[in-house]
């Protein structure tokens, strides 16, 4: 198919409404309404299902269980390795510490002797420390088991990060995998949707949810899947290390953590409703940049750029307040948690102190259980602190699902049937159609097309001329009759199948960025030689401008084609229709950007083009559809009049006043 732009209704229609004949006239009705910003599917404050989008977006990681075992595998050995050091290191402390009291105590006697002397003396609180280490009199510190002791800790240490280093390859290669087929099913899901849906929604804040929502998944999803699988893993291997060591001490560390639970709870609670207004109001935001830019000229023109800035300023302050309330109440939770571990580490060390006191515990393992309650409320601290991020992912989660969920095209039928180069024979039989039931637009509409005539469509704006075309293309499915496409019915088509036999050119002309030849091209493929890219440019007077560009057909245009005139622009959108060579040809305003003078010489292409084309021809200008086969003339959405020229002249009916208004307005 050959296209000049997505297929969205024009501006200048806005409550078009399919034609109807004139012996069943259809009421007066207008396309779905554009109002303000709850129109357009935001999740506005309403409070999300949290737990069940969090379980869905979970749920993409299911293609990934295999590498999702390899990082827990790696997470559970680094996280094992690290959990290792503390007590390591506690054993060096104890090397150290008897080392240093056995070199105090006289050479030959023995440690018994040495705690019974102590106790003679009236020190028993210095013999119970004593009796509860391992001491020989005499003997400094052992430097050989030290050695040993410290080279297991570095290797240790080292493993532990090579370990995380794999992971974390692992994690990256799991989550971009996962966002990949995110956005792969962001991008099949919007080439399903209908038009209609498009037209109820901003294209910034399409584009939001598309761009900056899935970079934001993706984000969540790298930082909260390393970090959430060792953080937990630390928990428990820390818990378990804890409980070895002194299950006292473990029982006094545990105390805090329903008070951390606690707090993150009621925080958590109080911010996500400010995350889902976050990414709304950025949406909202997005949608008004993306129409200011693309409409900055008439802004100026119109000098609306006081409003313009306004309403940027107001969005913007919405944006503000909700991120502002949203990671101010979530980042209470990291200070209150470390409140919390500050506590903790209060008390373990004045209990631990004492147990070392009484010879219950070595200076060694009170050492390494204080390094395990820093990293006991760590990972807490960390799991809690992941719950900004995580309500922000969710939140953005969420509007991603609400484009994946939006209601679908009619999927193309099973056993579609084939036509392959069709003639061109167009037929609307008893056609019925509304944009909403209930306001119906047309009641019956009976027309037929036949191959290789051209039929013009005339009315006032937003009689409903665009909608009658859109209905040939299946941009919108009728409500009762049928259309048929040389005797075959269009629904039992596919959708590539019909446009493919359609070349169409929409009066708002769409280029991408890329050279002038491949923006031609892009109707019949990359593959078509120069030489009929070449005669399609003649045909269409693409060529002399062209030819004046210093790269000429290599020329690369801006996106949107800032580059070129608004008239040469609707005539590279006519030379890609005409290289596409479709056998039924929709021209909607092709013209209306083009000078008097090329207009002629462009009439006089389209009339080679027309050839043996069956031609729908959507015209403000009547001179321009003056030698149509037949002429439609809309009102309202009804089909008031058909003949040729001469004979709705003559008729001295609609078409005659729109004729006589026309060119008397000229005259005066």
């Amino acid at each position: 198919m050959s296209t000049d732009q997505s297929a969205k209704q024009p501006a200048d229609e806005p409550a078009a409404a399919p034609a109807a004949t004139a012996s069943r006239p259809g009421g007066p009705g207008g396309r779905p309404g554009h109002g303000p910003m709850g129109n357009m599917g935001m999740p506005a404050e309403k409070a999300m299902n949290f737990t069940g989008s969090l379980r869905r977006f979970a749920g993409y990681l299911g293609a990934e269980k295999v590498r999702v075992v390899v990082v827990t595998v790696l997470a559970v050995v680094s996280v094992g390795l690290t959990v290792m050091g503390p007590k390591l290191l506690g054993n060096a402390t104890n090397l150290i510490f008897e080392g240093f009291v056995s070199k105090q105590l006289p050479a030959g006697s023995t440690k018994a002797e040495a705690v019974a002397g102590l106790r003679a003396d009236g020190q028993d609180q210095l013999a119970d420390m004593m009796s509860g280490m391992t001491l020989t009199p005499g003997v400094g510190l052992d430097t050989t088991a030290l050695r040993d002791v410290l080279l297991l800790v570095v290797a240790v240490y080292v493993g532990a990060f090579l370990f995380g280093w794999l992971q974390g390859r692992f994690t990256a290669i799991v989550v971009q995998n996962t966002v990949r087929r995110l956005r792969d099913q962001v991008e099949e899901k919007v080439n399903r949707l209908p038009l209609g849906y498009f037209d109820k929604q901003k294209s910034g804040e399409v584009l939001s949810r598309v761009t900056n929502d899935i970079d934001n998944v993706a984000q969540t999803l790298q930082q909260t899947l390393s970090q959430l699988v060792s953080s937990i893993l630390t928990i428990v291997g820390v818990l378990a290390m804890m409980f070895w060591i002194s299950p006292l001490l473990a029982i006094v560390a545990l105390v805090t953590v329903p008070l951390s639970v606690i707090i993150t709870a009621a925080i958590a609670k109080r911010s996500q409703p400010q995350f889902v207004r976050q990414w709304a109001s950025t949406g909202r935001l997005n949608a008004h940049i993306e129409e200011m830019y693309t409409g900055h000229a008439l802004v100026k023109v119109f000098g609306h750029q006081e409003r313009a800035i306004e309403t940027f300023d107001e969005e913007n302050a919405h944006l503000y307040e909700a991120s502002f309330k949203a990671q101010f109440i979530s980042g209470i939770i990291q200070p209150a948690m470390g409140f919390v571990a500050n506590l903790n580490y209060v008390i373990v060390a004045v209990v631990g102190g004492l147990r070392v006191a009484s010879g219950t515990m070595t200076l060694g393992d009170v050492q390494a259980f204080i390094q395990y309650s820093r990293q006991f409320t760590q990972p807490i601290t960390q799991v809690a602190s992941m719950m900004n991020l995580l309500q922000s992912g969710v939140a953005s989660a969420e509007r991603v699902f609400e484009l994946l969920d939006a209601d679908e095209q009619s999927p193309d039928p099973a056993s579609p049937v084939r036509v392959g180069r069709v003639q061109g024979r167009v037929a609307f039989e008893d056609v019925a159609f509304s944009y909403s039931p209930d306001a119906p637009l047309i009641t019956g509409l009976s027309l037929v097309a036949e191959p290789g005539k051209t039929i013009a469509i005339v009315g006032p704006t937003g009689a409903g001329k665009t909608t009658l075309v859109n209905l040939i293309m299946r941009f919108y499915e009728v409500g009762s009759g049928r259309i048929t496409l040389d005797g075959v019915d269009v629904a039992t088509m596919t959708r590539d199948d019909l446009r493919s036999n359609i070349g169409m050119v929409l009066q708002d002309t769409w280029l991408f960025e890329g050279t002038i030849a491949d923006n031609i091209r892009y109707g019949a493929g990359p593959d078509v030689d120069d030489a009929r890219l070449v005669e399609a440019a003649e045909a269409t007077h693409v060529d002399p401008f062209v030819r004046t560009l210093p790269d000429g057909y290599d020329t690369v245009l801006d996106e949107g084609g800032a580059s070129v005139s608004a008239g040469e622009k609707q005539l590279l959108t006519i030379a890609r229709a005409f290289l596409a060579d479709p056998a039924i040809l929709i021209l909607d305003e092709a013209t209306s950007s083009v000078d008097t003078r090329t207009e002629v010489l462009v009439q006089k292409a389209m009339n080679a083009l027309r050839a043996g084309r069956t031609s729908f021809v959507i015209a403000h200008r009547l001179s321009t559809i003056r030698d149509a086969d037949v002429i439609l003339v809309m009102e309202h959405g009804d089909i008031v009049e058909q003949g040729t020229h001469d004979e709705l002249l003559a008729a001295h009916g609609a078409y005659a006043r729109l004729y006589e208004s026309q060119f008397a307005s000229a005259l005066d």
